[in-house]
């Protein structure tokens, strides 16, 4: 039907077509329940970001983006867009009237392609996005990169404002975390070092070099003066910003440390590895206080649940084990997730977890009961990094596409809990799209047509 009306629109109109796109796309495989379960996400779908030149900024046309694809000092490629938080408007969509349509079809995507941005445009870079944070008190998020710099953006649903690149490190900045009063902004490095910035006038205010023996691969805040790095080698260690070396060191594990987590009370640190082991210290009396049985798979990410009484750990596998606070030894229930290799997880609310990796797909699941609750968003090659703002309204992604994209997830307030009991159909789920992605499901797509269908005839 849309290619049918296409063709009879002049020249004149193609940024119309193209806008609609690269902004109304509509999985049309929700409701094949006979397809195998492992083509839940059609990598041969259209993806607006990736049909576009590289001057096109997510959700845009042709035409906008001409006013807006100058590179900026971070590498950013047009995103600066300051008129870009109508998802895409143009001035050619703009000046078609819906209401004289005719074909209920063109009229919905027109109405899409007007709604208002609920959230940020993508930040596209020239180079590798190797990590991202957001500020604790501020709209701004810290990307790092492969060329060991920080780009500081400024984040709104108008637009994205480019503040300032901070060239850090001599190779790749792994992790950057910003300080609890956000004045700082903490790195670490595959060149082994640890840099601690201040965040307005880019001065180094503190410098470990060769803080470890091998690239150091995660960096987690605990506090305003302590903070633990983790390096290739599996070994963990505790500084003080007060002090010059460490403050302690240990090396339980023989693998790559994936990510490291302390709850509300700060006195345990876990940390999960490649080898498969989750190993607890003691912050305070500065020990081992316990180390897991190990896993025939990698455990690569985290988060605590259910006012931490509960800790979940992801795989490489897309496994989810749940362990009781406290009870680090074994897991007390399994879930498996998704079928791909999963590599990062943020808790949203105190029952519902974001989780993502190899197959560039952003699911949230709900946590005790587990169930899957659908597609939050998507990236066209493996995701990167995950972090949640300060406000808990956005969650933002990086994927192996140079890109940052966000996601409004402001729904997930008012998510009643899941019953144990509760009916599910679990093939659904883990392809239904909630109203953060990029996509939206046939069912509500046609449903909504049969609705103006069923108006239009009650006024006749």
């Amino acid at each position: 039907m849309i290619n049918a009306r296409v063709e009879d629109w002049s020249e004149d109109d193609e940024d119309v077509v193209e806008a609609a796109e690269g902004n109304a796309e509509y999985d049309i495989g929700d409701e094949d329940t006979n397809s195998d379960d492992s083509s839940e996400f059609d990598p041969m779908a259209t993806d607006s970001d990736d049909s576009m030149s590289d001057g096109e900024a997510a959700g845009g046309s042709k035409a906008e983006n001409k006013t807006n694809s100058s590179a900026t000092p971070g590498g950013s490629k047009g995103n600066e867009d300051e008129g870009g938080g109508g998802g895409g408007s143009s001035k050619a969509v703009l000046e078609l009237n819906e209401d004289e349509e005719d074909d209920e079809t063109v009229k919905a995507i027109i109405a899409a392609i007007k709604k208002p941005r609920s959230s940020p445009p993508e930040i596209k870079l020239e180079d590798f996005v190797t990590d991202i944070c957001f500020h604790p008190l501020r709209d701004i998020i810290a990307i790092a990169t492969i060329t060991g710099d920080v780009a500081l953006y400024e984040y709104s649903n108008e637009g994205n404002k480019h503040l300032r690149t901070i060239e850090v490190h001599a190779k790749a900045c792994r992790d950057v975390e910003f300080s609890t009063d956000g004045l700082n902004v903490l790195t670490c490095s595959k060149d082994k070092s640890i840099m601690i910035t201040d965040m307005e006038t880019e001065k180094l205010k503190k410098f470990y070099e060769s803080a470890h023996e091998e690239p150091i691969n995660k960096l987690h805040v605990i506090d305003e003066n302590l903070f633990a790095t983790g390096d290739d080698g599996g070994t963990v260690k505790l500084w003080d910003l007060r002090t010059k070396n460490e403050i302690f060191a240990l090396k339980e594990v023989e693998d790559y440390v994936t990510q490291m987590l302390t709850n509300e009370a700060g006195k345990l640190l876990l940390v999960t590895s490649g080898d498969g082991y989750l190993t607890t210290l003691n912050i305070g009396a500065r020990k081992l206080y316990v180390q897991s049985e190990p896993y025939e798979e990698e455990l690569t990410c985290m988060g605590t649940y259910r006012g931490d009484s509960k800790l979940v750990v992801g795989t490489s596998k897309g496994n989810l084990y749940t362990f009781n606070w406290g009870q680090f030894g074994y897991h007390s229930d399994k879930f498996p997730g998704v079928k791909s290799s999963m590599s990062e997880m943020i808790p949203i609310t105190d029952r519902i977890a974001c989780v993502a990796g190899e197959e560039g797909i952003i699911r949230a699941v709900h946590i005790a009961p587990f169930r899957n609750l659908g597609i939050v968003g998507q990236h066209s090659m493996p995701i990167e990094s995950l972090d949640v703002s300060n406000s808990g309204e956005l969650i933002a992604s990086s994927s192996h596409n140079n890109d940052v994209r966000f996601w409004n997830v402001k729904y997930f307030e008012e998510f009643g809990d899941i019953k144990y009991n509760e009916k599910h159909n679990s093939y659904k789920e883990k392809r239904h799209n909630l109203p953060s992605s990029k996509f939206s499901n046939a069912s509500d797509f046609f449903s909504d047509l049969a609705k103006e269908g069923e108006e239009n005839n009650g006024d006749e």
